[in-house]
């Protein structure tokens, strides 16, 4: 990330610890084409008790007297002169600097403590240069996005943050009758929420808090989990459980990268078959990189690897049709990996694992990985489970990480307590190193 060139203490608002006696929302947009709207947000702000701070976006943009970070500055924020950007007139190009500029900035002025919220609004173009600056904010602090994408398809905006999406209704053009309702209940949302993010900063911090344990889940390894989640329950643990759905992997490695996570416990790694296959399911090529990448103690295994996840039967495509199906409910249905397929998840989870920069377990069920692939079940198959095993350990030996074979199914008793002392053992280790 390029370094921000200007400074903030120039910037006109108070600072904590100075006289500071109202939140700030940043009102992140596009200067150059929606001034009349952002204009009427700044005035409701400000009267709903809020300092402002309008970062331009807008690539055309001179400020129109509302800008506090002008334009130039997001795009040389993100390494970008802007009147290079005008000239070249790129516009994928220019929102793309824009984006990057604007994450550069608000992640700033919230490493600053000057940030108690953001609000945007805009359409497509707007959105996606706002959901990418908000993306850069840790979760809990507020992020709210009027926009006129929000009733479709919003994952590019969302992401795998706390973003609060409103749907503009009419299109962001002017303040009319419908408008003022809407952009009314915005700035009602975020100044009420900024308030109360400005309030818990002034807190003093508590003496201690529970470490956090971040684990992955689905219906299929749901004992084994239940059984980690009450261990470390017990030795004082707070257990985040996210549900290995895909967006449900993208949260758990987004909250770790943003440092809330002291531990993982991934022992439902299932997402990694759908990006291998092409299920509905994946969280994307950078799955189980995140807690590795920042250094935090993981226990990993390999539940439900068994499985691609489809949607109804009908959606599964037709190249897939030789193989073994289950039709878990109406709207899901799951196919068995292959020997080949489970091979290749083994040799990509211990590629992953090997370049781990924190201490990492592997614990391996010798007699199944999901509630179907067990003696008897509609997934047994020993076969593909060994390949996958084989290629982890070849994969692992030498290394630094330990793995545990045991003699059980991923969901017998004792295999998710087993899992859950390993990842204390290696909390309380890391703790006392660190």
């Amino acid at each position: 990330m390029a370094r921000i060139n200007w400074e903030l203490s120039q910037l006109s608002f108070a600072q904590p610890g100075k006289g500071r006696s109202m939140p700030t929302v940043a009102l992140l947009g596009t200067f150059d084409t929606k001034q009349v709207e952002y204009r009427w947000l700044r005035d409701q702000l400000t009267a709903a008790g809020c300092a402002v701070l309008g970062v331009d976006v807008g690539s055309f943009s001179d400020g129109g007297g509302l800008a506090d970070v002008s334009s130039a500055e997001v795009a040389s924020a993100a390494g970008a002169d802007l009147d290079e950007l005008r000239a070249k007139n790129d516009r994928g190009a220019a929102m793309e600097a824009m984006g990057a500029g604007a994450a550069a900035v608000v992640t700033r002025l919230y490493q600053e403590g000057r940030l108690d919220g953001v609000l945007a609004v805009g359409g497509s173009g707007g959105s996606s240069v706002a959901g990418r600056a908000m993306h850069a904010l840790p979760v809990g602090v507020p992020k709210l996005l009027v926009s006129t994408m929000a009733s479709g398809d919003v994952r590019p905006y969302v992401g795998d943050v706390d973003v609060t999406l409103m749907y503009s209704v009419v299109d962001v053009s002017g303040v009319n009758s419908v408008s003022r309702l809407v952009l009314g209940n915005a700035v009602a949302a975020v100044a009420a929420m900024a308030a109360a993010h400005e309030r818990r900063r002034a807190e003093p911090p508590p003496d201690h808090r529970r470490p956090v344990v971040a684990a992955t889940m689905f219906g299929l390894t749901t004992p084994a989990v239940d059984e980690a989640r009450a261990v470390l329950t017990d030795l004082g643990y707070e257990v985040l459980v996210f549900h290995a759905t895909g967006a449900g992997g993208r949260a758990m490695e987004s909250l770790v990268t943003s440092g809330l996570v002291d531990g993982v416990l991934d022992l439902t790694t299932t997402e990694l078959a759908d990006d291998l296959v092409g299920g509905v399911l994946t969280a994307g090529p950078q799955r189980l990189e995140a807690a590795g990448r920042v250094g935090i103690p993981q226990v990993v295994s390999v539940g439900a690897l068994d499985m691609v996840n489809f949607g109804p039967r009908e959606t599964v495509p037709e190249r897939f049709a030789d193989r073994t199906f289950l039709v878990h409910n109406p709207t899901v249905t799951l196919m068995r990996t292959t020997p080949a397929e489970m091979a290749a998840l083994g040799r990509r989870i211990a590629a992953k694992l090997t370049g781990s920069t924190g201490p990492v377990e592997v614990f391996l069920p010798r007699q199944g990985v999901s509630g179907i692939d067990r003696a008897g079940g509609q997934f047994e198959d020993r076969a593909a489970d060994e390949a996958c095993f084989a290629e982890i350990r070849s994969g692992l030996a030498g290394s630094a990480v330990a793995v545990w074979e045991l003699d059980s199914h991923i969901n017998d008793e004792g295999f998710g307590r087993a899992a859950a002392e390993a990842l204390h053992r290696l909390i309380t280790t890391h703790r006392g190193n660190g």
